[in-house]
């Protein structure tokens, strides 16, 4: 199975893994909007989610769709391409166009599969780098992100402080706790326990739809907030022809409504994603711990940097909840950085970043322009 992937770089590497291994040659998808000046003051990087790409605000070339962030990105919007440079990249290990399990193996000629070196956070940060580097972008007015890609920006900040302005940081956090960790594990398990994933050799065949559509529902879940889930279903039943209204079937059809609505969100999703893909990414989220990179104290990702914060979370993110905001507010007070922070109260918990939400695009536009 290919995915799209809009525009690509070949970089020749090595890229050097914190697992150790180098990867040689690097291939990067990404997706630019508007123009880089003279300078090179006004470039903003763009950081996705899990599932995410690098169509932020052009139309996903499988599925049709706009893009996953026009609310933030475009013309009058917070960041606009007549006013910045725009890039955003499919992070490595992902399925649109960036090095991951799907894509060819030099040595084999063959899709790299399970081959492929476990990747981290800061190696999807080094990726970038490296493609901003063939851009000639040697410095970001701003690294942007929500969820994985708040993880990111932090580690942009972490990593290279000297070529970041600015770091918004929305709905994530510094390090994976044991819960979001356990969801994972139970994805991933789904995805492997499908007889159809053939231990990541599945490329010549028919892939683990089943597995994926599974660990799909089950991170959905989390994605949503309880209140939300009850405003929009309920308890209520589905409908089904031939069949009075509200009525059970007794049996393990879709009764519900919630239950619909999540298999389809499952098998909507690989159409569009590899379930390799998924395991490299959830091990990646699952491992990033930014205190640890820094001995132990996360304060000391942030010591001496120039760099301006502003984190973002929502009330009734019980992923990635407030507290965990707080807690980098902390270590950035602790480390003198300047940082601003707001907690925004949103009925869609998570997933709150990525739907319409005009006070995040307010305290975002302000950051920005209080920048210059």
């Amino acid at each position: 199975m290919r995915f799209g992937c809009g525009r690509q770089a070949t970089l020749p590497g090595p890229l050097r893994l914190d697992g150790g291994t180098l990867l040689s040659p690097v291939d990067i998808a990404y997706e630019t909007y508007g123009t880089l000046d003279a300078d090179g003051g006004n470039a903003i990087l763009i950081c996705h989610a899990l599932t995410g790409d690098q169509h932020v605000a052009s139309t996903h070339p499988r599925t049709g769709k706009p893009g996953w962030w026009t609310r933030l990105v475009g013309p009058g919007k917070p960041i606009d391409p007549a006013r910045d440079f725009v890039i955003c990249s499919n992070v490595i290990g992902s399925c649109m166009g960036s090095s991951g399990p799907a894509s060819i193996n030099p040595a084999t000629g063959r899709p790299w599969g399970m081959a492929f070196p476990v990747i981290t956070i800061r190696d999807m940060v080094r990726a970038q780098a490296m493609l901003l580097d063939h851009l000639g972008v040697t410095r970001l007015k701003a690294v942007v992100g929500g969820s994985m890609g708040g993880m990111q920006a932090l580690s942009w900040a972490a990593t290279f402080p000297d070529r970041v302005a600015a770091a918004i940081v929305i709905a994530s956090t510094a390090r994976h706790s044991a819960q979001n960790i356990a969801f994972h594990e139970v994805g991933r398990q789904a995805i492997m326990a499908d007889p159809k994933w053939r231990g990541g050799d599945y490329y010549d065949g028919d892939p683990p739809a089943a597995g994926l559509a599974v660990a799909r529902m089950a991170a959905h879940i989390t994605y949503l907030s309880e209140a939300g889930l009850t405003e929009k279903f309920g308890r209520r039943l589905q409908a089904r022809p031939g069949k009075q209204d509200g009525a059970k079937s007794f049996g393990f059809d879709a009764d519900f409504q919630v239950e619909s609505y999540l298999r389809h969100q499952g098998l909507a999703f690989v159409d569009r994603f590899d379930a390799n893909s998924y395991l490299y990414i959830t091990r990646a989220l699952d491992y990033f711990d930014l205190a640890e990179e820094h001995g132990g104290l996360l304060a000391n990702a942030f010591r001496g940097t120039a760099t301006r914060f502003c984190l973002v979370s929502f009330d009734t993110d019980w992923l990635y909840p407030t507290l965990e905001s707080r807690n980098i507010v902390a270590a950035l007070n602790a480390a003198g950085a300047p940082v601003s922070f707001v907690e925004l109260s949103s009925p869609y918990g998570h997933d709150a970043f990525l739907l319409d939400a005009p006070e995040m695009n307010r305290v975002i536009d302000g950051f920005l322009k209080g920048g210059r």
